[in-house]
């Protein structure tokens, strides 16, 4: 017989618990980084949902989705610098430096985190959300903007964009 506690109806709770709802507002306009930043906004909230799920799931559910999220934020930084160097962006160079540094934050949180250093999950979680949509709130629509210029200035066609 299984006794459902209050814990047990949190658990369940947390599972349909989203911390970031996507939003148009946070599309560029490019299919592929909108696509790749929908996925970001999903493995967020999949962070979030672990750090709900109590004390006992939070280890080995919370490892799992940080690890998804470091292997999908190098792959979705990868491609978007691959994208910025192959239509020129003027501001490459500071992007890249922005990327770092998050990628920086995330190993050395999940280092902590798996050396049994104190480590709060849940503010963690609130970090990433607010630097990764911060971060597309106003670097990634900055090199949208540019991306829209060029293409009014025909110096870049969709496909040229598609085909990063």
């Amino acid at each position: 017989m299984i006794v459902k506690t209050n814990q047990n109806e949190e658990l369940l709770q947390s599972r349909d618990a989203v911390l970031i709802v996507w939003d148009d507002s946070y599309a560029t306009g490019i299919p592929l980084i909108d696509d790749q930043h929908r996925e970001l906004v999903n493995l967020t909230n999949q962070l979030y949902q672990a750090c709900l799920a109590g004390n006992d799931a939070v280890g080995p559910a919370f490892q799992q989705a940080m690890t998804r999220m470091v292997e999908y934020v190098r792959f979705h930084f990868s491609r978007e610098l691959e994208l910025l160097h192959k239509i020129k962006y003027p501001q490459y160079a500071d992007h890249k430096a922005q990327h770092d540094s998050l990628v920086k934050q995330i190993l050395e949180a999940a280092n902590e985190y798996k050396s049994g250093h104190r480590f709060v999950p849940h503010n963690f979680v609130r970090t990433l959300k607010d630097w990764v949509f911060g971060h597309i709130a106003v670097y990634d629509k900055a090199y949208a903007a540019y991306v829209r210029d060029q293409k009014s200035k025909g110096l870049l066609t969709d496909q040229q964009i598609n085909n990063s």
